[in-house]
């Protein structure tokens, strides 16, 4: 795909997107008081290995969607409810890494948590970078906002993951926000991660009524794919 100005995420930005990643690992290892916390670690190498590979796919495979991913909030066009589902989400998400390294490593509020579950954890991690990679891979308008991109030519996309439920980047969110809490033995970080993932499933109900309402073809493909988020279950 042929890159022009327009398409084209600055130097600037891409930098400043590299330190806001890092900025949640160092602060995971942070709180934990613990900088060789062997689950933080883990989940702290596929977090930056995850966001490094993603992010360099775009630059050379999909520079307009890397710029779309810079939408800001409240611009372009985003559905105004979306803009607090998005803050949210944002505060949800610090809160999620603040209260791991807090409960599991530092104060302990969660204690004896079972290995098994914890190797779990980690398991579920791998379906969640894979749903991520292909999300971006397979979709071409994975906005980071809820808006119809008229200015893209958005279509359906019906191929890939998509034909297999209908949000499986959200998929992927819930099997991180479920996995690293595991991961890392956190009870706390596990009942939030269900919270977000909750938040996120109310945000894949008002998207779908805009993207049925807004965008050609949507009401056919909800047919075709019975399932938004879990397969064979919702």
């Amino acid at each position: 795909m042929a890159s022009t100005k327009k398409d084209s995420v600055s130097i600037w930005k891409l930098l400043l997107a590299a330190v806001y990643i890092l900025c949640f690992p160092v602060l995971l290892l942070l709180l934990s008081g613990d900088w060789l916390w062997a689950e933080g670690l883990i989940f702290s190498v596929w977090f930056i290995a995850l966001c490094a590979i993603t992010i360099s796919y775009l630059v050379v495979k999909n520079p307009s969607l890397l710029a779309e991913r810079f939408t800001r909030p409240g611009t372009k066009g985003q559905k105004k409810w979306d803009v607090f589902v998005t803050v949210f989400l944002v505060i949800g998400f610090i809160g999620w890494i603040v209260i791991m390294p807090l409960d599991a490593k530092r104060f302990g509020w969660t204690s004896g948590f079972p290995v098994v579950i914890k190797i779990v954890g980690g398991i579920l991690l791998i379906p969640s970078a894979l749903l991520f990679i292909r999300s971006y891979m397979d979709n071409n308008y994975l906005s980071d906002v809820v808006r119809i991109q008229k200015d893209r030519k958005q279509t359906v996309v019906t191929t890939g993951v998509y034909s297999i439920v209908r949000h499986p980047m959200y998929l992927g969110a819930t099997l991180l926000f479920i996995g690293a809490p595991l991961l890392m033995g956190s009870f706390y970080g596990a009942l939030l991660g269900v919270f977000i993932t909750i938040v996120l499933a109310g945000r894949s109900v008002g998207e779908e009524k805009m993207l049925v309402e807004e965008l050609d073809g949507y009401r056919e493909y909800k047919k075709k794919v019975k399932y938004r988020l879990i397969p064979f279950i919702w």
